[in-house]
């Protein structure tokens, strides 16, 4: 674990020089569910000289929806967000696609994310193997080759000569992600205290967040953790 933590470190320290000499992309990858479309029954009550704004602590569900973001590890900022009512590989898939369609200055993409297994999908496996070679043979799932199962999958996924590459956090360690400290600010900012007509109201809002958040507050976070044990 702990030599995975270094490479998840070393990462995002090599970033800005590998944008800079080779132009490959570092970003921070990871999916919000479950994001809540809560509509409070009664308006808030106004800020009073000495008081704090009230809330309505009672509300209406809308259903939920879960955010896809790309923190981009050398400039800060979100890229090429997703927001979707279903976390699928599908939706992983798609939005992967839609990132690295962005933008054709970037010669090569390496996303950080977490081990969920719609994150080393076959899906992924055989879309990132279109962009190596089309008629690499694959093998078959769950009985040969690079298909065979996660950990193949894993480690063709892993390969850092590919066009688009992955750089996976070991188990339990989504907390090295910096695209969840992001989410943190999301959360304290505009979730917290929102107030949300409908799904598509949630989504609107948020895209404007991510908007006004990229325009005004956006920069790389500065990342001083090194991988090593954490003493107490």
């Amino acid at each position: 674990m702990a030599q995975g933590c270094t490479r998840i470190c070393e990462a995002y320290l090599a970033a800005p020089q590998k944008w800079a000499d080779a132009g490959i992309k570092t970003l921070s990858v990871d999916e919000k569910t479950g994001i809540q479309a809560l509509e409070r029954i009664a308006p808030d009550l106004p800020l009073q000289q000495g008081k704090k704004r009230c809330q309505e602590f009672e509300y209406t569900r809308h259903g939920t929806q879960c955010l896809t973001a790309n923190w981009d590890v050398v400039n800060g900022g979100i890229i090429s967000p997703t927001i979707e009512p279903t976390r699928t590989e599908e939706d992983f898939l798609a939005h992967i696609r839609q990132t690295v369609e962005s933008d054709s200055n970037v010669k090569k993409w390496a996303f950080v994310c977490d081990q969920l297994n719609t994150h080393q999908s076959a899906s992924l496996v055989k879309w990132v193997a279109s962009l190596v070679d089309p008629q690499i043979d694959l093998g078959q799932k769950g009985k040969s080759g690079i298909l065979q199962n996660k950990e193949t999958r894993t480690a063709f996924l892993a390969d850092d000569q590919h066009p688009v590459y992955f750089i996976y956090t070991p188990k339990h360690c989504s907390w090295l992600n910096q695209i969840e400290i992001w989410f943190s600010i999301l959360s304290r900012r505009l979730l917290r205290r929102g107030n949300f007509s409908s799904t598509q109201d949630l989504k609107e809002q948020i895209l404007r967040f991510i908007d006004y958040f990229n325009r005004t507050m956006a920069k790389p976070f500065n990342w001083t953790y090194n991988g090593k044990p954490l003493s107490f």
